[in-house]
């Protein structure tokens, strides 16, 4: 089973490069979905976050209050970085566990969603990297359209990201959707993605 990750700025399309994946059998693993269900549900994680960070970050049902957590944290970059190392070593092994668990069902892939693939070391585990990436206007109209916020914001958005050259150098293969119809993107991942899910030629 292949392991392939997709990564890139918000707005460029990953969804897209995704829903092309799923259409081939590929399981996908919202990374920032998992995050958030282990900030919910898993004791280990929290535990090791009020060690560190102490009760402060705990609401009054004692679950981790997201908005404290952050208050603490970006405030501090050391902070932030602890708060990264502790959760992304659960990430990593739920996104394991799911994708051992796709590998039994007899998937032929899983594709992990994460805009920090690379940051997180989940990149190392995976086959291919794919960046995807698309031009800064047109990310901008994209995330004003998707969340209905302002120019001003949605640049700042883009701006905080990492830049086109983060990817270009750090990602085994680069889809690049300028913007088109998004059929004719999806039809681009497509052809990328299809030969490596095709158990003739299965090859990255």
């Amino acid at each position: 089973m292949k392991r392939i990750g997709i990564t890139g700025p918000t707005g460029a399309g990953k969804t897209t490069a995704l829903n092309a994946l799923t259409s081939l059998g590929a399981h996908v693993i919202d990374a920032d979905a998992v995050y958030h269900d282990l900030l919910e549900s898993s004791a280990p994680m929290k535990e090791a976050l009020t060690e560190r960070f102490g009760t402060g970050i705990l609401d009054d049902q004692g679950k981790i209050d997201r908005k404290a957590l952050g208050n603490v944290v970006f405030a501090d970059p050391q902070a932030l970085s602890d708060l990264n190392a502790i959760t992304h070593r659960f990430v990593l092994a739920e996104i394991d566990r799911q994708a051992a668990r796709a590998e039994a069902e007899g998937r032929p892939a899983v594709a992990i969603d994460a805009i920090a693939l690379i940051e997180s070391g989940a990149a190392e585990g995976c086959d291919a990297v794919v960046g995807v990436l698309a031009p800064k206007e047109v990310r901008v109209r994209r995330i004003m359209a998707r969340e209905g916020i302002s120019e001003e914001y949605a640049r700042k958005r883009v701006e905080a990201q990492q830049g086109d050259e983060f990817f270009r150098s750090r990602c085994t293969h680069i889809l690049e959707n300028g913007g088109q119809d998004p059929k004719a993107f999806e039809d681009q991942a497509l052809a990328l993605f299809g030969p490596w899910l095709d158990h003739e030629e299965n090859q990255i």
